[in-house]
């Protein structure tokens, strides 16, 4: 059949006229040339959600179609992961949020983190850890502070929702009471969970299924959390901060022999905060100031600017190079300035100055760095939710919510059907340091959302989940798309890289340079290359984290949705 040879020849090469070009990549098979992509952009116009697990996705789209806003989709995804990924979040703990106002033409950014216990002060924590320990544990009651993604809830729908909370609310609460399928990644997750945590009280009566954990497939059901849904649906903030779940936290904890009691809840207020941005090839990234790691990342772009990384091409010896050595002097930055600004305030604005990155640069040099002056938590098995939403006006949310490690702390109240997360762990226990514990202080976060701007208009809200991966994530994100030409799905599905090891915002110091991880898809001449630089490789699975994104068309207003396909997760639009 020659004619129907050639006129799929010729359909082929038309096509190829109109799709974008492809860029230097040594290999793919996909027709459009994107070599890293696991599948194409998702594209539409009225409304779009990318989470980590399909029904969060539908819940939010579902949303949007009863007239809801970006930030009652972003809520009702939230919620429902809680239920069938509480291996990443849940109302036990923290959220942040970067919204694009499309009525104020700006971003705003929500820090929505609980703060330590009032009544464990320095000194009860030391005789809690028996004087022995200079490390809060992972795990039980001590790592507990308040739960701060409630009132993170209510603040964004108060300011920016359409729809009532109980509205908003209520498909997670006909799940967690019918039951919900559980997913492969998270299900192979909660099995680890189940395994560290089932000794504390409550938990294996809350997340298990016969004493065991789901597996992929299974259906699971939490009467608890759909109560607990059911309240702050019908009372707000206050039916989680006051009354009956908050007395019942704060019995249990004392049960328990822990400090969080049901006044550390009452008095827990997050706040809105300015969100900070640099200059990046002319596109603006913004991340929220600390406590979070955020300006990590900006520091690292403001580094990486004046290289020509697009000449060097995606993947390159040269480049991974650099981008770890950036890494590792932001961190440093990261391990002796960032914390509660209540306590010690950050000098930003020097930080991501382009004049400190111009001095920080001076330091790179073509070997690996085995220590740096001011500058990652340990890679924790643990995990992270990320989700964006964008609605018909025009608004588009950023959203990042965590227990800290997968399921938090293990500590279960009774009937509520989650779990505290275990964010306390990350102070530091040196005295007279930015991020040194005290009672009613925020620890040191992880959890960072990220938004892009052009010329005043927004372009696109992503981040990426898994701890300290995130700016690194971020950074490689905006680099991929930027300077080296990818789409909103392929800058995530490209291989990453990850470098664990720097000096640690709870007190460990780098000393022999850190290790550097890199995904499949790397070179094996590139590795040599780099080991040869003096960087120390050691394999790893897992911990490349996660990522979604909507970016929108300035032209079209259409949006694009990418989802993570390390995870279970989905983009879908309408």
């Amino acid at each position: 059949m020659p004619h129907l040879t050639a006129l799929l020849s010729t359909l082929l090469s038309a096509a190829a006229l109109t799709l974008p070009a492809p860029h230097a990549h040594p290999m793919g098979d996909r027709i459009t040339g994107r070599a890293f992509a696991t599948r194409s952009e998702v594209h539409a116009r009225n409304g779009m959600a990318a989470t980590s697990q399909p029904l969060a996705t539908q819940v939010a789209l579902d949303t949007l179609k009863r007239g809801g806003s970006a930030v009652d989709a972003a809520i009702a995804a939230n919620a429902l992961l809680g239920l069938v990924e509480p291996t990443g979040c849940g109302i036990g703990g923290d959220l942040f949020a970067i919204v694009w106002d499309p009525k104020a033409k700006d971003v705003v950014g929500y820090n929505g983190s609980g703060r330590s216990p009032m009544s464990l002060t320095p000194e009860r924590l030391e005789e809690a850890l028996g004087g022995a320990s200079k490390k809060i544990p992972a795990y039980g009651p001590l790592p507990v502070s308040v739960p701060g993604a409630v009132d993170g809830w209510c603040a964004l729908h108060e300011r920016f929702g359409k729809l009532p909370l109980s509205e908003v609310l209520a498909p997670a609460i006909g799940y967690a009471k019918e039951g919900a399928p559980i997913t492969e990644l998270i299900a192979y997750y909660w099995g680890l969970s189940v395994r560290t945590r089932g000794r504390f009280p409550g938990f294996l009566e809350t997340f298990t299924i016969d004493g065991k954990a789901p597996r992929a497939g299974e259906v699971f059901a939490n009467p608890g959390l759909a109560s607990t849904y059911a309240r702050i649906a019908a009372e707000g903030r206050a039916g989680f901060y006051d009354g009956e779940v908050a007395e019942t936290i704060g019995s249990y904890m004392a049960e328990a022999g822990g400090f969080l009691t049901a006044d550390d809840l009452r008095a827990h207020r997050g706040e809105w905060v300015e969100p900070v941005s640099v200059n990046y090839r002319g596109h603006d990234v913004w991340e929220l100031p600390p406590n979070g790691q955020g300006i990590a990342a900006l520091q690292m772009l403001q580094i990486l600017e004046e290289y020509d990384l697009a000449s060097m091409g995606f993947g390159s010896e040269r480049y991974l190079h650099l981008f770890t050595e950036a890494k590792k002097l932001a961190f440093a930055d990261r391990a002796r300035f960032y914390a509660d600004p209540a306590f010690a305030p950050a000098p930003v604005e020097q930080l991501i100055s382009s004049e400190y990155a111009a001095r920080r640069r001076g330091q790179i040099t073509e070997r690996a760095a085995r220590s740096v002056d001011p500058g990652n938590p340990a890679l924790e098995e643990g995990d992270t939710i990320y989700l964006c939403t964008a609605d018909s006006d025009g608004m588009m949310v950023s959203l990042i919510q965590s227990n800290y490690r997968g399921m938090g702390s293990g500590m279960t109240p009774p009937g509520l059907g989650f779990c505290l997360q275990d964010r306390g762990e990350l102070f530091d226990m040196r005295e007279g340091r930015p991020n040194s514990y005290a009672p009613g202080k925020r620890p040191f976060h992880t959890i960072i959302p990220a938004f892009i701007t052009k010329d005043g208009a927004p372009l696109m809200a992503f981040g990426v989940m898994g701890g300290a991966t995130q700016p690194q994530g971020h950074v490689q994100i905006v680099v991929n798309m930027i300077d080296f030409g990818m789409n909103t799905q392929e800058a995530g599905d490209a291989p990453r890289i990850v470098h664990t090891g720097s000096s640690q915002p709870t007190g460990e110091v780098m000393e022999k340079g850190g290790f550097l991880h890199l995904e499949s898809g790397i070179g094996e001449e590139v590795r040599r290359g780099l080991a040869r630089r003096g960087h120390v490789l050691q394999q790893k699975v897992g911990v490349y984290g996660g990522y979604q994104a909507i970016r929108l068309d300035p032209v079209t207003g259409v949006y694009a949705g990418a989802s993570e396909s390390r995870k279970d997760g989905q983009a879908s639009g309408y």
